[in-house]
């Protein structure tokens, strides 16, 4: 409202200015109303965020100075006022007044209660007054066709009397009237309290509204204004992902060849084992003895199994031999029955 005001009090002074829109940018249209009013002269001392409530010290101040130099340029000049004139009506004075009711007296009494209890009548009494006064009245009604009193004389006895016209009313708290009337007072309390609250919800309500408008104008302002920010980080956040995958493939080449460093370092040590070994041996006499030791078992295996040899050989001998007679005398015996068949 104070954006719009101010654009159109500008284009009043003189000053072309376009009419400010609900999705602008609110620190650009305040500068534009800022600089408007130094060029009409008009001096600024307070910084820009003062004018984005709406409301303040410093935006009656743009408004008054913008409202000044319209005028100048419209050429406004001011008249003298014209009072009207004012005829005084007689004070009218009605004969109800002077009846006093039960109504009246608590209206009375709710409004001016004392502490001096001691000119307090009784309700029972002012009533058998009020009977005998008007089976009086009855009488010189007829009587009566026009009232003769002075109307400042009966206010000043109106006055004077009324401080012992107060009626003690006594309240019983279980009287049904009692509670109507609470119930009454309470709902008028309600309905005068939610018209107040009513008005400041709906206001909360409207500018809750207008702020969550702000909020979604100024995300699209600002994805729109971060969309190239938002595409480097995302091909930044991909790039990463490549460069933690590439670490990985290459912590697992790293673990193979750390496993095979460690297999071919198992398998130095013993060849180194070995050759140190090795070179003990041939400094030391040990082997040569332990040589002509197995030589010597060697030639004794040697002779044993030569012995062994020859006897088996006899034994091979001897029993080719045997089974040679065997096979002749197997022979003669089969030639000879077979003569001896002839024969017969």
């Amino acid at each position: 409202m104070f954006c719009t005001l101010a654009a159109w009090l500008i284009t009043k002074a003189g000053h072309p200015f376009e009419q400010p829109q609900e999705y602008d940018d609110p620190n650009a249209v305040i500068s534009n109303v800022l600089s408007e009013l130094r060029s009409f002269g008009r001096p600024v001392d307070f910084p820009p965020s003062k004018l984005k409530a709406g409301y303040g010290e410093q935006v009656c101040y743009v408004l008054d100075c913008l409202a000044e130099e319209a005028l100048k340029y419209t050429d406004f000049s001011w008249k003298r006022p014209a009072y009207p004139t004012e005829e005084l009506e007689e004070e009218e004075i009605t004969e109800d007044d002077a009846e006093l009711t039960l109504n009246k007296l608590e209206e009375d009494v709710a409004e001016e209660e004392s502490d001096n209890e001691e000119n307090f009548i009784d309700l029972n009494v002012l009533k058998a007054q009020t009977y005998r006064s008007d089976v009086n009245d009855t009488a010189k009604q007829e009587e009566i066709l026009q009232s003769t009193t002075d109307a400042a004389e009966w206010n000043l006895e109106v006055e004077r009397v009324l401080p012992q016209l107060k009626v003690t009313v006594r309240t019983d708290n279980k009287d049904w009237r009692i509670h109507v009337d609470q119930m009454h007072q309470h709902k008028d309390g309600i309905e005068s309290s939610l018209k107040e609250t009513r008005g400041y919800l709906d206001k909360l309500h409207n500018e809750i509204s207008r702020t969550l408008e702000k909020i979604n104008s100024r995300e699209k302002y600002i994805n729109n204004q971060l969309e190239h920010l938002v595409q480097e980080y995302r091909s930044a956040q991909a790039l990463l992902s490549e460069a933690k995958e590439k670490y990985q493939e290459g912590s697992g080449g790293v673990t193979e060849r750390t496993r095979m460093l460690s297999e071919i370092t198992e398998v130095l040590e013993r060849v180194k084992q070995e050759t140190e070994e090795r070179g003990s041996s041939m400094t030391d006499g040990a082997p040569l003895v332990k040589i002509k030791q197995a030589l010597t078992k060697l030639k004794q295996e040697t002779v044993q199994m030569d012995i062994q040899i020859g006897v088996m050989e006899h034994t091979l001998l001897q029993s080719e031999l045997k089974e040679k007679s065997n096979m002749t005398r197997d022979m003669h015996a089969t030639v000879i029955p077979e003569a001896t068949v002839d024969a017969y």
